[in-house]
């Protein structure tokens, strides 16, 4: 019975990977269609949204087997609802990227937003693509100190759209109505994506550890924390001082 549940568990692992990599590829189609105003990809990001239903469905579907049809120990359990909620954030991630392509189409051949802003749009793009790769390496190789990093590459998304959001509102804005309300909901279309990234690094420092991410952050300071060092560095300063 337990060889049983650990092939159904590692089949329903599988399928969030899976579910990660589509949700990767449509926002890397969905970026290029906004970046190089390619319809090609903007059409390819569109196709790939529709195949993330089916996935989602079968994690659904596995997980609820797992949970009634099995009788899970603790850390199964705890892997099983973590992945769960996982997928439910990969879901929003597809949406959110799907929003992206559209807009990017709707447009074309007319960028989204000023070319001038382009390096602004471009670096928010690379920032949060980053978050995406170190999500799906969290999910191949599960590692708490990496899950809570992505809290940091999270703070610059969150800097990248309020500077953004201070361009589109600033009196002397020198573009169109259009292009400001656009660049507003790419930026949070992009900021909604990385923090559902957070969401999934939350998640698996749960499962790694069973504490959310304060709290273990705030115990692995504890453990790192070495007073003697501490004060000699203190002393050193002020010796040097006197």
């Amino acid at each position: 019975m337990r060889t049983e549940y650990r092939e159904h568990l590692e089949a329903f692992n599988q399928d969030v990977l899976e579910m990660c990599d589509t949700v990767r590829e449509i926002m890397g189609h969905a970026t290029a269609a906004l970046l190089e105003r390619s319809l090609e990809d903007a059409e390819a990001a569109l196709t790939e949204a529709d195949s993330l239903k089916d996935i989602s469905e079968r994690c659904e579907d596995r997980s609820m087997r797992l949970l009634a049809l099995q009788n899970p120990v603790a850390s199964d359990l705890r892997q099983v609802v973590s992945a769960i909620y996982i997928v439910e954030s990969f879901e929003r991630m597809g949406s959110l990227a799907r929003n992206i392509a559209l807009l990017a189409r709707q447009r074309h051949p007319h960028p989204v937003y000023p070319e001038a802003l382009h390096g602004y749009v471009e670096e928010l793009a690379r920032l949060v693509y980053e978050m995406g790769a170190t999500t799906r390496q969290l999910l191949v190789e599960p590692d708490a100190d990496v899950a809570v990093e992505l809290h940091t590459i999270d703070e610059g998304v969150d800097d990248m759209k309020a500077y953004l959001y201070s361009l589109v509102s600033d009196r002397e804005w020198e573009y169109s109505t259009r292009e400001a309300v656009d660049l507003s909901m790419l930026a949070r279309y992009y900021e909604r994506y990385a923090d559902r990234c957070v969401s999934v690094a939350s998640r698996m420092v749960f499962l790694i550890t069973g504490l959310k991410p304060e709290a273990y952050l705030r115990q692995r300071d504890e453990v790192d924390y070495d007073p003697e060092q501490k004060f000699a560095t203190i002393e050193r300063k002020f010796r040097t001082r006197g």
